[in-house]
């Protein structure tokens, strides 16, 4: 009897440490991010990530501020919500030591009209809006360079304003808008710099598929990346979790599905 005791008891304590190995073999990656795609994909892949020993977890934030903040103070392991020219311009303002390890989602730009159904068609003096941040608006001017519509001082300068702009064939008035307002301009413009992703966003995703023009993979500056602090940028489990990201099917399918299986709206980067 003793020795049947002694036999559960062990058996018991045998289960017990398999339990508490198998909890201690995932290694836990948590990942700040902001609601859309984005958090979309993350959540994607978590179950490959467990196959793989990683336990990911989303923490969405509500601004564009607070990510790069918990990353900062090492509340999370990576961030996934911007772009080499956001987080530069992060890293000037507030000193962060924070760097993009690999690259997750290029949201292309796109110029719309509610009136015009080419760019040919857009007449002399038309109204365009463009985004009024000095990060976006260098983007939304070279895509307006790339379609034939002006040229900029400085060529395919990232940092161009409104200023910058040397050629101007058609005399467009150039109107500068909040981001978030872009699409609500084009009640009242004749074009408008949007992202496709606003469209999707409001339910609209047809909207979305109706861009005069749209930048591509040439964009890569703009693609948005995994951010990790300087110190930890080596780190194993983090390249692991972004080697999964890029390689998983799930991760494809969801972000296909978000931008409505159009592949106008959106580059996958690190296929460049």
């Amino acid at each position: 009897m003793l020795a049947n005791k002694q036999w559960r008891l062990w058996v018991g304590v045998l289960s017990l440490s398999l339990s508490m190995g198998s909890a201690w073999a995932l290694d836990v990656v948590k990942i700040g991010s902001v609601p859309g795609v984005t958090s979309d994909a993350i959540e994607a892949v978590v179950a490959e990530g467990k196959a793989q020993g990683l336990d990911v977890q989303l923490v969405e934030f509500t601004d564009w501020t607070l990510p790069n903040e918990a990353l900062n103070n090492g509340d999370i392991d990576l961030n996934f919500f911007q772009h080499q020219a956001f987080l530069n311009n992060a890293v000037k303002e507030r000193g962060y030591k924070i760097d993009l390890i690999g690259l997750g989602l290029l949201q292309n730009i796109g110029i719309y009209s509610n009136k015009y159904t080419s760019l040919d068609a857009v007449p002399q003096g038309a109204t365009v809006s463009v985004p009024n941040d000095p990060v976006n608006q260098g983007r939304g001017l070279l895509l307006l360079q790339k379609a034939g519509l002006i040229k900029l001082k400085n060529g395919d300068d990232t940092g161009a304003t409104v200023h910058d702009v040397i050629e101007n064939p058609k005399h467009l008035k150039l109107v500068e808008i909040e981001g978030p307002q872009l699409i609500h301009s084009l009640a009242d413009v004749d074009l408008a710099v949007v992202w496709p992703s606003y469209f999707v966003n409001a339910g609209k995703p047809e909207q979305a598929g109706k861009g005069l023009a749209y930048s591509g993979i040439a964009d890569t500056y703009y693609a948005m990346g995994f951010a990790a602090r300087h110190d930890r940028a080596q780190e194993e489990k983090l390249k692991k979790f972004v080697t999964l990201f890029q390689s998983s099917p799930k991760v494809r399918e969801v972000v296909a599905a978000r931008f409505d299986n159009n592949p106008n709206l959106y580059t996958l980067p690190w296929q460049r």
